[in-house]
């Protein structure tokens, strides 16, 4: 394709993957309006091309369903008549080419060209490229690691049972909290918002695992339960037989705060604090001869809240290479550095991520163990000596007031429509995401469903791999 020709479209990536797997390499990708649309208001209930034809174009796009049917009367794309696949064919086009005559002046106007053109628009390429070269598994050791949950499972409902002196399906809260609060008679059991059982969520089954055997092996059993039937047992069934990997979605335009996530399945949330989490991710392998590599930035958010607040005291440890946990042990303890003990660390950690993440107080106290006089005497400490810092925060939460967002670094656009609620503690939230939103995001980087053989109007993107599923 000429590269000097700009192609518009809406969710390009799934153009590109399609005709990239018929030996055709799309060259010349400017602009995606579901991109645009993303970065212009990423609260928008829909990116997709049914939805912003409706709100913005006030019209009715012809669906899938009426050119290919539904049911056990769909056809394949590919067998419905020529003239009804043309006319939906360029529907689609029109409404692409009249939502970015829509949207880029709002774009420009925005200052967020450069994010789109610079940022968002080359990374269609490279994320569609990944999209299909996919990921590969070590069948075998998932396969391994599931038979030994299963044994695992299989001997804490014995134990379970033997605790509660009676068999039930422990996977059934009803069952769960009638055992336990009924016929065990165990204390402070609480019933549900709807009075209809008992709670039997996590925070109920921790406050029980202090004083009973049996809320430690429930919460173990969920634990191995949900790693056995989420990742070694579901993984191997999402395994294509043409590439022998798995095909994950990355996507651009799904959460509401300018990260990338994963679909199907969701690559990002495998768990890494337990063994046996850490276990599966050891079934990610990369091919012989190559490896994955794994980077990592250090104390990235508070790297990021010095360039952005140029706050002296941060600045001078970051350009010196110290500990900066260290550091602010030294500060709010007043010790000399060397005087820190891991504790002192490990509580100025606690505060230095607690702040950017706007805790108050309270919260601080809950975490570190202490009174909320003395957690308010930190963050007043941590105050006084990182004036910069806290003028930055609090200008972020002035700018969310008067714009009703806050803007990142690369000019990406983060809505804080609460910041102005008379709800106090809905205000309060909207403040540290005001406080929270730059930083976190200036390192730019929900689930998703999926196109199932129409546009792909809930995330804009299609099923996976492209030549399995019907156009966008």
């Amino acid at each position: 394709m000429d590269p000097a020709i700009k192609k518009i479209g809406q969710n390009i990536k799934y153009d590109y993957q399609v005709l990239r797997r018929a030996g055709i390499e799309m060259e010349g990708i400017w602009c995606d309006t579901m991109l645009a649309s993303y970065l212009l208001n990423p609260n928008r209930s829909s990116h997709g091309l049914n939805g912003l034809a409706v709100e913005l174009l006030d019209h009715k796009m012809i669906s899938y369903a009426d050119v290919a049917g539904s049911g056990k009367d769909q056809k394949n794309f590919a067998q419905v008549e020529v003239e009804k696949a043309s006319i939906y064919s360029c529907e689609d086009a029109d409404a692409t080419w009249l939502l970015h005559k829509l949207f880029l002046p709002q774009i420009e106007e925005s200052g967020m060209e450069r994010l789109l053109f610079e940022l968002e628009m080359p990374l269609v390429k490279i994320l569609a490229e990944m999209e299909l070269y996919g990921v590969k598994l070590d069948l075998a050791l998932l396969q391994k690691l599931s038979a030994g949950f299963g044994g695992q499972l299989a001997e804490l409902e014995r134990e379970i049972f033997q605790c509660a002196g009676t068999t039930f399906n422990i996977n059934s809260p009803k069952q769960l909290g009638e055992v336990l609060f009924e016929h065990m008679q165990l204390p402070c059991g609480k019933k549900t918002k709807t009075k209809t059982g008992w709670s039997t969520n996590v925070d109920e089954l921790e406050r029980l695992a202090a004083e009973h055997e049996i809320g430690r092996l429930i919460l173990q059993y969920r634990s191995l339960s949900k790693l056995k039937s989420t990742y070694t047992d579901a993984l191997p069934r999402l395994v294509y037989s043409e590439s022998g990997r798995i095909h994950t979605s990355y996507n651009q335009a799904v959460t509401n705060t300018g990260r990338l996530s994963s679909s199907e399945p969701n690559l990002q949330n495998i768990p890494i604090r337990s063994e046996e989490g850490r276990s599966i991710r050891h079934a990610f392998i990369a091919e012989e001869g190559c490896l994955i590599l794994s980077a990592d930035y250090s104390q990235i958010e508070l790297r990021v809240l010095a360039h952005l607040s140029q706050d002296r005291v941060f600045c001078d440890a970051f350009a010196k290479n110290e500990d900066i946990h260290t550091r602010t042990a030294a500060e709010v303890f007043g010790l000399f550095p060397g005087m820190v003990t891991q504790e002192m660390r490990r509580q100025a950690k606690t505060i230095n991520f607690g702040v950017i993440y706007g805790q108050g107080p309270f919260s601080l106290a809950k975490e570190l163990g202490v009174s909320t006089k003395v957690a308010k005497e930190f963050i007043d400490n941590y105050f006084d000596r990182h004036a910069g810092a806290r003028v930055f925060l609090d200008g972020c939460v002035r700018e969310a007031e008067a714009k009703g967002y806050v803007t990142t670094i690369l000019g990406r656009r983060l809505p804080i429509p609460d910041i102005n609620s008379t709800n106090g503690n809905i205000r309060s939230f909207a403040q540290r995401n005001a406080i929270n939103y730059p930083i976190q995001l200036g390192s730019r980087y929900h689930q998703a469903g999926d196109g199932k053989g129409k546009r792909a109007d809930a995330a804009g993107r299609p099923e996976k791999p492209p030549d399995h599923a019907g156009p966008r």
